[in-house]
């Protein structure tokens, strides 16, 4: 396991004993054994030539003097969004998360500053950034109280080549977001010893004593991640026909109300234990079992399996979830006293 929480990375051997060796605050990095940038850095590449030719009394051998080539660090690093498409959230969620990969893909070990940028134009609207979060058991899935708060300069991840930390940007939703719109949220990671244009060089900053030279990457990689609002609105109707005593429609003492209730739901989301429910009128007397859903009688027992109830006041129906674009219709009856 690698340190994530030590101090940002110094041009020294010593940094990287404390860097590897810390025993506390440890945090889990995904690992391979491959290493993406080649020979690591700080690796001696030794060479020497040899001439040979015939003596008088057999072969001779003359060694050239030895060249010492040190591998010097390549600067290189990858963000990519780990979420599998938009994040669904709704208007005014907090603590909504976007998922992302830092990978050193570099050939030596180096310490990264995270950045998060939740202003990016050309979405619909922009979330209030809340943290950065380190996945400190590398299980994937945001603990809070479990995994570490990242502080910039304080617990920059410390990777090893092809080593990888997943890091969490949590945000606030702004209550005005509407169905269907979509925030971007960029991660930059940028290595501490420098980064910049490709070629860049960093004289004795890499890993072993060598320089420190910038890869293909520029040393900072951004990748981003989208929230898209699903949300859903409902619309309940109200009418009313009547039956009275003659065969009529006049609201006369006998005269029986049929009351209908149509709940539409719009937009992408869905709402969830949606209820409906209705006050008995004054000055009439509700008709027993005759709450419909749909058509289907519903009893009046709150005790049972089906949606529908009646308390002595009003009836209630429970619709449990319902996504946009549905329609639901309830009646039930009343006799005028």
């Amino acid at each position: 396991m690698i340190d994530l929480t030590t101090a940002p990375k110094q041009p020294s051997a010593m940094r990287k004993a404390v860097a590897i060796f810390a025993g506390v605050s440890m945090l889990s990095i995904a690992s391979t054994s491959a290493n993406a940038a080649g020979t690591l850095a700080g690796t001696d590449i030794v060479n020497v030539a040899q001439a040979s030719y015939d003596g008088p009394s057999g072969p001779i051998t003359v060694d050239s003097n030895p060249v010492t080539i040190k591998v010097d660090e390549l600067l290189d690093v990858t963000t990519a969004s780990s979420n599998t498409g938009d994040v669904v959230t709704s208007p005014a969620a907090t603590t909504q998360v976007l998922s992302y990969q830092v990978t050193n893909t570099g050939n030596g070990q180096e310490a990264f500053t995270l950045t998060a940028d939740t202003a990016k134009g050309g979405d619909d609207f922009d979330t209030t950034f809340e943290q950065i979060v380190l996945d400190t058991n590398d299980n994937g899935v945001y603990d809070p109280g479990v995994d570490t708060v990242y502080s910039a300069g304080t617990n920059d991840p410390v990777l090893n080549p092809d080593q990888s930390v997943t890091v969490f940007v949590l945000s606030t939703i702004p209550a005005g977001a509407a169905d269907a719109e979509r925030a971007e949220v960029g991660l930059t990671a940028v290595a501490v010893t420098g980064s910049g244009a490709p070629g860049t060089t960093f004289a004795s900053a890499g890993d072993g004593g060598g320089d420190a030279v910038v890869g293909s990457t520029g040393a900072s990689s951004e990748d981003s991640g989208f929230f898209i609002i699903q949300a859903a609105q409902i619309t309940l109707v109200k009418s009313a026909a009547i039956l009275d005593p003659f065969s009529g429609n006049q609201p006369v003492p006998g005269a029986t109300i049929t009351y209908q209730l149509v709940a539409t739901t719009t937009g992408t989301g869905t709402l969830n234990n949606l209820v409906v429910s209705d006050d008995i009128p004054s000055d009439t007397t509700y008709t027993p079992a005759s709450i419909t859903l749909e058509g289907v009688g519903l009893t009046d027992s709150d005790a049972d399996a089906d949606a529908g109830s009646f308390d002595g006041t009003q009836i209630s129906v429970a619709l449990g979830a319902i996504p946009g674009g549905q329609t639901r219709t309830i009646t039930f009856q009343v006799t005028i006293d």
